[in-house]
C-alpha cells in the first residue's frame, strides 16, 4: 500500500464511516502522514478487526503529522441527504486540521471542491494509500466509540452490537419500539411490509 498519492506534497487522506446506517451520525476524518509514516497492518477498516483497530487508532493519532475527526448528526442528514452531509462531514474534518494540505484525496468517487485545494477521488482508496485508510480507521473507531455511548441509553436497539446498521435484529427492534431521536427518518427503517408510524 502507498503511503500517499501526491509524494512531494503535504496530502491529506479522507474517509467517513456510517454512511449506510438507520441511526447515529455519519463520521469522517482527514489524515496526513509523513515519510516516515509506515505501518503494513494499516488498511481498509472493514477489514482489520476490532482491537487491532484501536491498536491503529493510538499509532495514527500519535505519529500522523495531523489529523482530525468530524460528524454530522442525523437532524443534517435528513435534511441534506446522506451523500451531502458524508461531504460535509468530510469538510468539517478538513477544517479540524492544524496544517493546511497541498492536496486531497478521498475514499469513493464523489466529493466537492474544498477551499480551492486539489481533491481526487480514488475507488477503493482505503486499500491503496495509507493516508486514507487511516482516515477510515479513525472515523471506524470514534463513530464505533460514539454509537456505544447512545446506545447505553436505548439499550433495545443493541448499537453496541450493530453500530446502527441495518440488521435484522436492529430492524426488528425498530418494528417493536419504534424510532428514536438517533434515528434517521428519512431512511427506510424498516422493508415496504413492516411499514411504521412516525
Amino acid at each position: 500500500m502507498e503511503l500517499q498519492l501526491e509524494k512531494l506534497k503535504t496530502e491529506a487522506g479522507c474517509d467517513e464511516a456510517g454512511r449506510g446506517c438507520l441511526a447515529g451520525p455519519v463520521f469522517a476524518a482527514a489524515v496526513i502522514i509523513d515519510t516516515d509514516f509506515d505501518n503494513e497492518k494499516i488498511n481498509d477498516s472493514k477489514q482489520i478487526s476490532e482491537p487491532l483497530r484501536s491498536e491503529l487508532r493510538k499509532y495514527i493519532e500519535k505519529n500522523a503529522k495531523a489529523w482530525s475527526v468530524a460528524y454530522v448528526e442525523p437532524l443534517k442528514i435528513d435534511e441534506i441527504n446522506i451523500l451531502n452531509a458524508s461531504i460535509l462531514a468530510m469538510h468539517l474534518a478538513l477544517d479540524g486540521l492544524k496544517i493546511k494540505p497541498q492536496n486531497i484525496i478521498v475514499d469513493g468517487n464523489r466529493f466537492k471542491p474544498y477551499n480551492d485545494i486539489p481533491h481526487q477521488c480514488i475507488v477503493k482508496g482505503d486499500a491503496k494509500f495509507q493516508n486514507i485508510a487511516a482516515a477510515s480507521i479513525l472515523a471506524k473507531t470514534y463513530r464505533d466509540e460514539y454509537m456505544q455511548k447512545i446506545g447505553l441509553d436505548f439499550p433495545m436497539y443493541n448499537w453496541k452490537k450493530n453500530k446502527g446498521y441495518p440488521t435484522k435484529e436492529h430492524r426488528k427492534a425498530i418494528q417493536q419500539y419504534g424510532s428514536c431521536v438517533h434515528h434517521r427518518k428519512s431512511f427506510r427503517l424498516l422493508p415496504d411490509q413492516l411499514e411504521l408510524e412516525f
